[in-house]
């Protein structure tokens, strides 16, 4: 028996050589894989806790790759490996190298010339890079994370609380926060900083 994942709204599933790189063939449920892809995350939150890195090390395309490395690991044998597939959702699979490469160039130089403040910086390159959709999975989860570090090592801010929810699950948390991505899709950024400040 394989994995039988049930997706939810927002979740781009995965195609079948996807799901081959399972790492760990005894999960056959999305209960199963979600406490083990979380146990994975847990030790990267545990990595990135107490580093110094420099801006041009966050917002580069290797560290973006190691961070969902790190993350996934030791559930999937892609982990850190942009998709080769295309999805529901995001860029076509050909340019997720350029347009990765455009929002880490974009990033720099708001960065340098401090055109937004240091929420609205964090969860305009969380947007970008989820829309994106770099890797077959965990693309959500990774631009949560990837904000995380940049408010706090880049800007010195406390971290997000994402409305303090597992938002990998059904539920009014995760509607309000597709809500707002859909209006930062519109060009409103605002509801997606104020629910990453709930």
């Amino acid at each position: 028996m394989g994995l039988e994942i049930e997706y939810i709204e927002g979740q781009a599933p995965l195609d079948e050589d996807e799901k081959e790189g399972l790492l760990i063939k005894s999960i056959t449920t999305r209960g199963e894989l979600d406490e083990f892809e979380q146990l994975n995350i847990e030790k990267a939150i545990q990595w990135t806790i107490g580093k110094k890195w420099k801006s041009e090390y966050i917002l580069s395309e290797v560290f973006v790759k190691e961070l969902h490395n790190r993350m996934f690991k030791e559930v999937w044998s892609w982990a850190g490996s942009f998709r080769k597939t295309n999805k529901n959702i995001g860029v076509d699979k050909h340019q997720i190298g350029i347009s990765l490469k455009q929002l880490l160039d974009d990033s720099l130089y708001w960065l340098e010339n401090k055109i937004y403040q240091e929420d609205e910086f964090a969860i305009r390159f969380k947007h970008r890079i989820v829309t994106i959709h770099c890797f077959p999975n965990g693309n959500g989860r990774h631009s949560r994370l990837i904000a995380d570090i940049i408010i706090s090592q880049l800007f010195g801010k406390p971290i997000f609380t994402w409305n303090s929810t597992n938002l990998n699950k059904k539920g009014e948390a995760r509607s309000n926060y597709l809500t707002a991505i859909r209006q930062a899709e519109l060009g409103d950024i605002k509801p997606l900083i104020k629910f990453a400040r709930t």
